[in-house]
């Protein structure tokens, strides 16, 4: 692997446990800390921790900017449109004025194509139509095309999406002395949405490592995800990432637990196949996968 300049600085745990899929005592763990360098992998030119584990694009975040390089990047909208999860479902209607989208994401659902929100009225990520973004031209110029991929990669065990999960884990945080609303655990759990029902995050790469962790997609409760035999750095085919409770200063800085995170593909209801990382924590073990 060719190491570039770019560094990040992070605090994760890599696993370095045999293959397989016995996720209990699952082998010791090497924390990584301070800088590390980013190289090119496979989903990317600015990668840690694994070939796989890699940023959205090498610079300009993870979200699609608009025009003015001094707002929050959000876009506004036309209220009143279906919002998607990633089986192409319409999970609510659309209240929503503006929002941020995240780089790279395009799908089409009823013939037509469909931008990543961050966040939807389904209080999660969703799919919205890209004719209810104002200004879609523009947008459509930036929003580029990134897919994470999964080709030759060995399939590991069957998982599905849970249809619970544990609210003291949903609070920790992912990040080392996070002071952000979000960057929880519970933004990687299959939590219950506006629409009474449970879904979570595909993600793009790990959080902790700098990268920003960024959804790509969002499925619900039920759906099958195939693990695969990821490469890592630390040579089991997985990664652990630390999680951070409040200290005496009430500051995220006290360490309690882990949280890992698998590489796979989940096969969408419209037959597209997305590949990316999923907590454990919100999947269980099932069969019949795709």
């Amino acid at each position: 692997m060719h190491f570039r300049s770019l560094t990040v600085c992070s605090l994760a745990l890599v696993s370095s446990a045999c293959a397989g899929d016995a996720l209990t005592g699952d082998g010791e763990e090497a924390l990584v800390t301070g800088t590390q360098a980013l190289y090119a992998g496979v989903n990317g030119d600015a990668c840690t921790a694994s070939p796989y584990n890699c940023k959205l694009r090498v610079s300009g975040g993870n979200r699609v900017a608009t025009n003015d390089p001094d707002d929050d990047d959000s876009w506004g909208l036309v209220v009143g449109v279906p919002v998607r999860n990633g089986h192409g479902e319409v999970v609510a209607t659309s209240n929503r004025t503006r929002a941020t989208f995240n780089h790279g994401q395009t799908r089409t659902f009823a013939g037509e194509t469909h931008a990543f929100a961050v966040s939807t009225s389904n209080s999660s990520a969703g799919w919205m139509p890209l004719s209810s973004i104002l200004g879609q031209e523009s947008f459509a110029s930036k929003v580029g095309h990134v897919s994470a991929l999964g080709a030759g990669l060995n399939k590991l065990g069957c998982y599905a999406v849970r249809n619970t999960h544990d609210p003291v884990l949903e609070l920790k945080k992912v990040v080392y002395d996070s002071d952000a609303v979000h960057e929880r655990a519970g933004d990687y759990l299959p939590l219950v949405r506006a629409n009474g029902q449970r879904s979570a995050n595909l993600a793009f790469n790990v959080p902790g490592f700098g990268l920003g962790g960024p959804a790509v997609d969002h499925f619900p409760a039920g759906t099958k995800f195939q693990r695969l035999d990821v490469p890592t750095d630390g040579g089991a085919p997985s990664i652990d990432v630390p999680l951070w409770v409040q200290d005496s200063e009430g500051r995220y800085r006290k360490q309690s637990g882990t949280m890992k995170f698998l590489y796979g593909y989940v096969i969408a209801a419209t037959g597209t196949k997305r590949n990316g990382w999923m907590a454990y924590d919100a999947l269980e073990v099932s069969s019949g996968c795709p």
